[in-house]
């Protein structure tokens, strides 16, 4: 069965680093796109980036673009949210999420489009 699990998650200075891994299992690494979502205090669960089946198309929220990078590693079924210049409003749960469709024409951006979750990992970005 397909599962995810994100972690990585911690304090960080404004202005600093984190890397959050999304490790997954039961499914072949390149089959299913994933996307990662945060969800702050008060706040939707929001789209952070995303990266297609067949790495074909990445996406990333207006909010993070230029900040943060989505990468995949086939050998470790793995995918990656790189996270630099952290700000204070980063702060949130982080989700990863896979997604089945089988030819995307996009990467999907909506919670409804995602078919598995990971538990999610707080990141705090505080001084």
């Amino acid at each position: 069965q397909v599962r995810l699990v994100d972690f990585g998650g911690g304090l960080v200075q404004p202005g600093g680093p984190l890397r959050l891994p999304c490790q997954g299992s039961g499914f072949l690494s390149d089959t299913y796109g994933i996307g990662w979502f945060r969800h702050a205090p008060g706040k939707q669960r929001e789209f952070v980036a995303g990266i297609s089946r067949g790495d074909v198309y990445i996406s990333y929220a207006d909010s993070v673009t230029g900040r943060f990078t989505i990468s995949r590693d086939n050998a470790k079924n793995a995918v990656y949210l790189q996270m630099s210049s952290l700000k204070p409003e980063d702060t949130a749960v982080y989700y990863c999420a896979a997604d089945s469709t089988f030819l995307p024409a996009s990467v999907p951006r909506t919670t409804a489009e995602y078919d598995f979750w990971g538990q999610g990992t707080q990141v705090t970005v505080s001084s």
